[in-house]
């Protein structure tokens, strides 16, 4: 008998799944929130309660966005697009577990759910056949693997199956506002020089990969990162000094969201950092003074006659 691969999923698993959500406390309810506080993401998430920890869980949401880039990549999509599959799927993992569900399953399916949302059709045989590369690219034989009939077939139904959760527990709503909108249009109300925008653009595409857009609004995010990427440049924006007030956003919100930015940052500086190099190995050598002749010491000295000094000094006793 053939051995099973270590990656295979069952449709009866994303289905039982899909029944689970149903039954949840009020669904609707729930899944129109999509904006959670710091605290319940860290410590209320449905992973926190299946034993997967911070560290865990934010190593899984890094993998999945690498995931998503390179699969967009490949299908040559829209950055947006791509950043549209990502926040589908940090909403789905707060509201189901990465204990139950197979990240790159969920990758896979909010992409080609993606494609739909932002009119930017793209074939499911394409994504099917890109991902399972992607997927099993240790593998040699998987690029041909795939194009046999029944194993397209059954890596096809698992992303149907993984589509139908990601419908049944966003309750449908997959219309994802975006921070890029009301950055282009901040950045052209405040004739922002070309090298302040970069930075900001590219802010943006590294937010996208964090929680952060769980956390606050989009034109939030945007002034945010404008003010940030202001700050990093060293530039004036804005003809007025409280320029955020013109976008619905307050100061004591704007700090708010600017040391959360600041903390990822430095979080990112943290991982990325190179590990310190390990101290020099001191390797001890016992030098022998030239003027002393190398005698045995046991002849020299015995251990009952080493020439003692007194510790007796004059005026101490």
């Amino acid at each position: 008998m053939g051995e099973e691969h270590p990656r295979k999923r069952s449709r009866q698993h994303f289905e039982s799944e899909a029944r689970h959500v149903s039954l949840l406390e009020s669904p609707q309810c729930e899944t129109s929130k999509w904006y959670f506080s710091r605290e319940e993401i860290e410590r209320f998430s449905p992973s926190r309660k299946d034993g997967i920890d911070l560290v865990k869980e934010s190593f899984l949401r890094s993998s999945y966005c690498t995931f998503l880039q390179r699969l967009g990549m490949k299908l040559h999509v829209s950055q947006v697009t791509i950043s549209c599959a990502m926040v589908m799927c940090h909403r789905f993992y707060m509201r189901q577990s990465h204990a139950k569900n197979d990240w790159q399953t969920i990758g896979t399916a909010s992409l080609f759910l993606a494609c739909k949302a932002e009119d930017e059709p793209c074939q499911l045989s394409s994504v099917v056949v890109a991902s399972y590369e992607i997927i099993y690219e240790w593998d040699p034989s998987a690029s041909i693997r795939i194009h046999q009939t029944d194993c397209y077939h059954e890596f096809k139904e698992i992303i149907l199956a993984g589509e139908s959760l990601l419908l049944s527990t966003s309750a449908f709503h997959l219309d994802i506002e975006l921070p890029y909108k009301p950055l282009a249009a901040a950045l052209n109300r405040l004739n922002a020089w070309p090298d302040l925008a970069t930075a900001a653009w590219n802010f943006v595409h590294d937010w996208i990969r964090t929680t952060l857009c769980l956390q606050y609004k989009p034109h939030v995010i945007a002034t945010a990162t404008v003010h940030l990427a202001a700050t990093f440049q060293n530039a004036k924006v804005g003809s007025r000094r409280d320029w955020w007030l013109e976008f619905g956003v307050t100061t004591k919100l704007l700090k708010e969201v600017i040391q959360e930015m600041c903390t990822l940052i430095e979080m990112d500086r943290r991982r990325n950092m190179p590990p310190p190099p390990p101290p020099p190995r001191r390797e001890l050598t016992w030098a022998i003074p030239a003027a002393v002749k190398p005698v045995h010491m046991a002849r020299a000295y015995p251990f009952h006659s080493y020439p003692l000094q007194s510790s007796r000094q004059a005026g101490i006793w």
